[in-house]
């Protein structure tokens, strides 16, 4: 997909939202089922994916660990927002590669320590080009890419997560 194919096909999505505002908004839904031997098996729309326990908390690595799984969607949404504003902005960024790394001490996921916090203590997202880009080229995709990527800007500016338990209706 070149620049103009990208605009053609946003431009009508953009001018649509910016008449009827409401149009623009669209929710978002993951959905799983709790499985045997501490397991939830997400349905992903492309597949099933079996979460377990992380091998550090118990787990026996065949399941993919949720905290994995919220990296590897961080690298998703980050790669597809970077190509497509290299691809609106006319940078080649062939072969890129997008990597997140995150630190956890398990000991708060564990309930060893209740000084040491449950979750990441900190995320880092890496992007490597195998070709030269000029210094202003690499901050107009770092300055789009964070403005614009979903996952980023949620883990960056924090949401709201409300909780509901609810009995099943029969």
């Amino acid at each position: 997909m070149n620049a103009e194919e990208l605009k053609n096909l946003q431009t009508p999505l953009k001018e649509n939202y910016r008449i009827d505002p409401k149009a623009g908004f669209v929710t978002l839904k993951a959905h799983g089922k709790v499985g045997d031997n501490v397991t939830c098996k997400i349905e992903t729309g492309k597949a099933l994916v079996e979460a377990g326990l992380h091998p550090a908390t118990g787990g026996s690595g065949f399941q993919a660990c949720s905290g994995d799984m919220l990296l590897e969607a961080l690298v998703a949404c980050a790669g597809v927002t970077l190509n497509a504003v290299a691809t609106a902005t006319e940078i080649d960024i062939s072969g890129a590669k997008i990597m997140a790394e995150g630190d956890i001490d398990f000991r708060g996921t564990l309930g060893i320590s209740k000084d040491v916090p449950v979750g990441f203590k900190e995320i880092r997202l890496i992007f490597v080009f195998p070709n030269h880009i000029t210094a202003e080229k690499t901050e107009t995709l770092k300055k789009l890419t964070e403005r614009y990527c979903v996952v980023y800007q949620t883990l960056s500016n924090g949401v709201a997560v409300k909780t509901n338990f609810e009995s099943q209706k029969h």
